[in-house]
């Protein structure tokens, strides 16, 4: 009996503690104990509330107690309201403490909407009090007189807390940049203006505006290095005298090519004209043929004339042996 009589107030000790267990894992009690402690009056039914709408009590509770100490007017429902819109609400506080700080004039509206535009607003107004420098690659432009100058220069911005949301960023300053230091090398005359003064390009550059729709502001822009390149005026010269000759020996080989076709056709032609000719030779003894059978040629005529063609044929034959001892005969002396 006395066992029994002990079990109903352990069970009621444990069902105490799991209680008081869920309670204090449930409502942050040492979060309200803190904020109380800071000066800042949470009702500890809003941190409840916090609780149910799935938020964490300290991702709200703690930036509210640095902007308390900051003198911020800040609420715990905008901070509120920030996160459950999925923003950062310690980098928006820490910004607008900077920006306190800094005798910047910063909302928290505007802070929230360029932390929720994805702009880090902390490092924003950072840069804002400290500028930073951004540097350009080597940007090659080509003067008039065809020489290649590269250029690298160094751009110290300000970042603009009025066009964070919707203005470009640091790669739409340094195409512009770059843009502008090829347009300025473009117009010089002589490689050599852009070397004896270089900071006409940071000049020319600087007074074109090119920080409009940006979220940065160009302080100014120095030339850091300036190098020479290439020739490329001679380099095109050059490719287009080669180009000039590959077209040259086309239209020589095409007349080459004309004039061997017409070679081959001027010897069809021949041929041709050599085959008449046999031809009509063959007609020759058919004619004295029937010129025998007729009675319009004798046989002394024909006879002359078979001595005729031996006589031909005779000195046709010395006049060959001439020449081919000449020809041998020549070397020698």
């Amino acid at each position: 009996m006395f066992e029994l009589a002990l079990i109903g107030p352990i069970l009621g000790l444990v069902l105490l503690f799991i209680v008081v267990a869920v309670f204090f894992t449930f409502v942050p009690v040492a979060l309200w104990i803190s904020a109380l402690a800071a000066g800042v009056r949470v009702s500890i039914f809003t941190l409840i509330g916090m609780r149910l709408r799935r938020v964490i009590p300290s991702r709200i509770v703690n930036p509210l107690i640095k902007a308390h100490k900051a003198g911020l007017p800040v609420t715990i429902n905008q901070l509120e309201s920030h996160y459950l819109a999925g923003g950062n609400v310690d980098r928006v506080v820490n910004a607008l403490i900077a920006a306190h700080r800094a005798n910047i004039e910063l909302s928290f509206e505007r802070c929230a909407a360029i932390d929720l535009a994805g702009r880090d607003v902390l490092e924003a107004v950072q840069m804002s009090v400290n500028p930073k420098v951004i540097e350009t690659p080597f940007i090659a432009g080509v003067a008039m007189n065809g020489i290649e100058v590269k250029a690298k220069a160094r751009i110290t911005v300000r970042a603009n807390i009025e066009r964070l949301v919707g203005g470009a960023g640091e790669e739409t300053v340094i195409a512009r940049v770059g843009e502008g230091i090829v347009s300025t090398i473009g117009s010089a005359n002589f490689h050599t203006e852009v070397l004896e003064n270089p900071d006409m390009i940071s000049q020319t550059v600087l007074s074109k505006g090119l920080d409009s729709g940006t979220a940065f502001e160009i302080l100014s822009i120095d030339i850091a290095d300036v190098d020479i390149g290439k020739n490329i005026g001679a380099e095109l010269q050059i490719e287009q005298a080669q180009a000039d000759k590959n077209i040259a020996q086309a239209k020589a080989e095409e007349r080459r090519a004309m004039a061997v076709a017409n070679e081959q056709e001027m010897i069809a032609r021949v041929q041709e004209m050599k085959a008449k000719v046999v031809e009509a030779e063959a007609e020759v003894p058919q004619a004295m043929a029937e010129a025998l059978r007729s009675g319009n040629l004798g046989i002394m005529d024909y006879m002359n004339y078979r001595n005729i063609q031996a006589d031909t044929a005779m000195r046709d034959s010395i006049s060959k042996v001439s020449v081919d001892k000449t020809e041998t005969t020549e070397p020698n002396a």
